[in-house]
């Protein structure tokens, strides 16, 4: 109970009170949860009370990750919620040396191991690991891992674990893949959803319409005036994210990205500073932010519309985690109206729009039908705001191919 405590939990999450007894009981476990919620102890509590009891210095549970953060979080899970039961939990995955975590499982004979399939499947290949003692399967964020291309991989690992096993899955969507993979896999597994895997319900949403020329800028604004706490910003690309946290960081902000052309060891430097606060904006894709569990997150800014309501719900999961509060603000253009009344369905009703003051009249465009747009009075600025406004919407304007065009919605 004192690990428990430290960890920070007074009271079981919804998702623990509802999963922990199915799975202490053995049984087979579909969880619909979204990051967050506390899932991850829902599954390492009942795993470590499991473990007590049988063998040790051998891999009794094994947890696939979609990504190289989730697992080393989950890994630390394991470690702060067990650091009085003697069981011990080593994180594998790509990026690092393979001959060091082949040191590491020679000597430290972890009970738990939390892996990304990729870098498992090369241990297994070299014999320098064996599943033949697991137990207990957990695949977390299912959902993910598929987008990610990992569904052949995780029946190649399902096929080399012993038949008799218990196999949790955790996902924060149900698409067709991930039902079918549960009905391949899992025996009449017990089924535990929270909030039918919308977005959190302590997550406020707000939409500002705007014109792709207009978006540094008005991110500018939201910054200075409104995400004044720690920010975890979304883009398409990799390239963008960088350029936007160079950007970011020239107008005065702490600001850092994360992207696929990082090396493992910057990544987990860029994140050290956002978990320390030394860095207060975190530029990242969708794929580089996937695990990121940071309780401080207070603003999640879309400032490209993600491509699936799904990718929705799993970039506004950084924010509102725990039952804390949080912001959810996406910069929406007129090409964004048709995804974003997707996901308005999934939110269930129409997202608040708001329009921000910037530095001259914009164009503030309708994402609404039979709407016309807005020319929005707006306040002036000092000089460095009023430098950084027109050097964006000139750097865009004048980019190859990237011609702005004149919104006006039809009547």
């Amino acid at each position: 109970m004192d690990a428990i405590e430290h960890a920070g939990y007074t009271e079981p999450t919804p998702i623990q009170a509802q999963a922990i007894d199915p799975i202490l009981e053995g049984k087979d476990l579909l969880g619909l949860a979204q990051t967050g919620t506390g899932k991850t102890a829902a599954f390492a509590l009942p795993i470590l009370q499991r473990l007590l009891s049988g063998k040790r210095c051998i891999a009794r549970a094994l947890v696939l990750s979609p990504t190289r953060e989730l697992a080393e979080q989950t890994r630390k899970a394991f470690e702060s919620l067990g650091k009085e039961t003697g069981l011990f939990a080593l994180s594998i995955y790509g990026g690092v040396s393979v001959s060091a975590q082949i040191r590491s499982l020679k000597r430290d004979m972890p009970e738990i191991i939390v892996a990304c399939p990729g870098r498992l499947l090369d241990l297994m290949g070299q014999h320098a690991i064996t599943l033949k003692d697991i137990e207990i399967l957990v695949l977390d964020e299912a959902d993910q891992m598929f987008d990610m291309g990992f569904l052949p991989s995780i029946k190649k690992i399902i096929g080399s674990l012993p038949a008799h096993h218990q196999t949790l899955m955790f996902s924060a969507t149900l698409p067709a893949e991930i039902r079918s993979l549960a009905r391949e896999f899992q025996k009449e597994p017990a089924r535990v959803e929270i909030s039918n895997s919308h977005p959190v319900e302590t997550v406020n949403h707000i939409v500002y319409p705007v014109l792709q020329v207009d978006k540094y800028a008005l991110l500018s604004e939201i910054l200075q005036n409104t995400a004044t706490g720690q920010a975890l910003i979304f883009v398409r690309t990799k390239h963008r994210a960088q350029r936007l946290a160079v950007h970011l960081s020239e107008e005065g902000h702490l600001a850092a990205s994360l992207h696929g052309n990082l090396s493992q060891a910057q990544r987990d430097k860029t994140m050290q500073k956002f978990r320390s606060g030394n860095v207060r904006i975190m530029v990242a894709t969708d794929i580089a932010a996937r695990g990121i569990d940071i309780s401080g997150i207070s603003h999640v800014i879309n400032f490209d519309m993600p491509d699936s309501p799904e990718a929705y719900t799993h970039r506004i999961g950084r924010t509102g985690r725990m039952m804390h509060s949080g912001t959810a603000l996406t910069l929406a253009t007129p090409e964004d109206r048709s995804m974003l009344k997707t996901i308005e369905r999934l939110v269930g009703g129409q997202i608040e729009r708001k329009v921000v003051p910037l530095l001259s009249s914009i164009t503030v465009p309708s994402l609404d039908d039979g709407k016309k747009v807005i020319r929005a009075p707006l306040p002036k600025h000092n000089a460095a705001h009023k430098s950084a406004y027109s050097s964006s919407r000139h750097a865009v304007r004048h980019t190859p191919g990237r011609q702005p065009k004149e919104y006006i919605s039809i009547p």
